[in-house]
C-alpha cells in the first residue's frame, strides 16, 4: 500500500510540474505575442511622425520675414531682405526639416558683407528655421561733411560697407570721420592699421578731455582736427608723436571754456608749444588773436 501511495504522489506531483510548465509556456507566449504587437505599433507610430505633415516646411517660408515658418533674429544693420535673398538660393526641399542641409544656407547669409557669424536653427510643428545672426559691429562712420548723411562704414574688422546698409541707429558708439576720399588718402584704400588708428585717436581725445568726439575731420590728411563739444583741436600730422600731443587736452580745456566761444582752435601741432587760435571780432573790427600756452 505504501509503495503505490508513493507512485501515486509523484504520479500527482509530475502532472503538477507539467501543468505548471504548460501555464509558464501560455505566460511566455502571451508576453510575446505583446512585446510583438508593441514593437509593431512602436514602428507604426514612429512612421507616421516621420511622415507627419509637422516636419515639413513651407516652400513659401522664404517669400517674405518673420512668418511662422521663419524667424530671423540679431540683425539690427542688415535688412531682412537681404538675408531673404541669401535663403532664396537654396531652394527648400521636399524632405523633412531634420534631414535639410542648413549649413547651404548658412553659407548664402555669410556671403552678406555686414553677417560675421550665423547659425541656423530647425525646429516642427510647423516646420520651421530661425536663422540667428551675428553681425559685424561698426566702429567709423564716413561722410563727406558733418551734416551730410554717411555714406559708408567701417566695422572692427576693417571690412568697408556701403550706404545700402545705412544709416546706423544711434546706439551704436562709433565716431563720425569727414573724408573726401581724395588727396592721396582715399579712405576705401584704409588698412586695418589706419582704422584702429583713429578708432584709438577718438579713445584717447575722450579721455583726456572727458568729452565725445563729434567728428574727425581728415578732409586734409596731412592737417587734421577733431571737434568735440567745447573745442576744436588741430592735431596736424597724425605722426607717432601725436598721442603725446593730446595729453594737454586737460590742462587747456578749462582756460578754453573762460574765453566764452571765441576760440577757433586748439593748436596742437607741436609738443612743447600750444595756441588758442581766437575767432575774428567783426563787430570791433579786430584782428585774429593768438595765445600761446607753453
Amino acid at each position: 500500500m505504501e509503495q503505490n501511495d508513493s507512485i501515486q504522489r509523484r504520479i500527482k506531483a509530475n502532472q503538477m510540474q507539467r501543468e505548471v510548465r504548460r501555464t509558464q509556456l501560455k505566460v511566455r507566449r502571451i508576453f510575446a505575442i505583446v512585446r510583438f504587437l508593441i514593437v509593431l505599433c512602436l514602428i507604426f507610430f514612429t512612421y507616421r511622425l516621420v511622415k507627419c505633415h509637422y516636419w515639413y516646411v513651407n516652400k513659401a517660408a522664404f517669400n517674405s520675414p518673420q512668418n511662422q515658418y521663419l524667424k530671423i533674429v540679431g540683425n539690427e544693420i542688415t535688412p531682412d531682405y537681404k538675408i531673404l535673398d541669401a535663403l532664396r538660393k537654396i531652394p527648400i526641399e521636399n524632405h523633412p526639416v531634420y534631414v535639410i542641409d542648413t549649413a547651404k544656407m548658412a553659407k548664402e547669409v555669410m556671403k552678406i558683407d555686414t553677417i560675421k557669424r550665423v547659425y541656423i536653427r530647425r525646429f516642427w510643428m510647423p516646420g520651421r528655421f530661425t536663422v540667428i545672426v551675428d553681425e559685424r559691429k561698426p566702429l567709423l562712420i564716413i561722410s563727406p561733411k558733418e551734416k551730410v548723411p554717411p555714406i559708408a562704414f567701417f566695422t572692427e574688422e576693417g571690412k568697408l560697407i556701403g550706404r545700402e546698409y545705412l544709416p546706423l541707429r544711434k546706439s551704436y558708439n562709433t565716431t563720425l570721420v569727414l573724408t573726401y576720399g581724395t588727396r592721396g588718402d582715399d579712405y576705401r584704400h584704409w588698412d586695418l592699421a589706419k582704422i584702429k588708428l583713429l578708432d584709438k585717436l577718438s579713445k584717447s581725445v575722450t579721455a583726456y578731455s572727458k568729452e565725445k568726439v563729434l567728428y574727425i575731420d581728415m578732409r586734409n590728411p596731412r592737417d587734421v582736427y577733431v571737434q568735440i563739444p567745447s573745442a576744436k583741436l588741430r592735431l596736424g600730422d597724425l605722426d607717432y608723436s601725436v598721442f603725446k600731443r593730446i595729453q594737454s587736452i586737460s590742462s587747456i580745456l578749462p582756460e578754453v571754456k573762460s574765453f566764452q566761444n571765441k576760440v577757433k582752435y586748439v593748436d596742437l601741432r607741436w609738443e612743447e608749444t600750444n595756441y588758442l587760435k581766437l575767432k575774428y571780432n567783426t563787430k570791433e573790427g579786430d584782428t585774429p588773436a593768438e595765445v600761446i600756452e607753453d
